[in-house]
């Protein structure tokens, strides 16, 4: 079993920055890609970030691609997303995930970003 809790979430102005955060239990953590997905109001859940279990290597979605850093602590079970110059398109619920090959997905409970114009 792992257990994700998402972390660093708010309200801010567009250009601004957050920093988000994931704790995760388990022993297996740094063996396991993490990643960061979003969902908007009506729109279908997207990966923005993912990155593998060392950290050396990272995937971005084209539209934070620049903008948005994924990084993770493997002696403290935590991965992070810096966002910087938020835009109000960003405004979305954040989701840690990660996968294990025996039981599946799984997910944190998310965190809401709201970006204001």
């Amino acid at each position: 079993q792992v257990q994700l809790v998402e972390s660093g979430g708010g309200l801010v102005q567009a250009g601004d920055s957050l920093r988000l955060s994931c704790a995760a239990s388990g022993r297996t953590f740094r063996s396991n890609a993490m990643g960061w997905f979003r969902q908007a109001p009506g729109k279908e859940r997207e990966c923005v970030a993912a990155v593998s279990g060392s950290g050396s290597s990272t995937y971005y979605a084209y539209s934070v691609k620049g903008r948005f850093t994924i990084s993770r602590d493997n002696t403290e079970n935590t991965v992070f997303l810096q966002m910087n110059a938020l835009k109000p398109e960003d405004t979305a619920v954040y989701y840690c995930h990660t996968y294990r090959a025996r039981s599946g997905d799984y997910w944190g409970q998310g965190t809401q970003v709201t970006v204001s114009s």
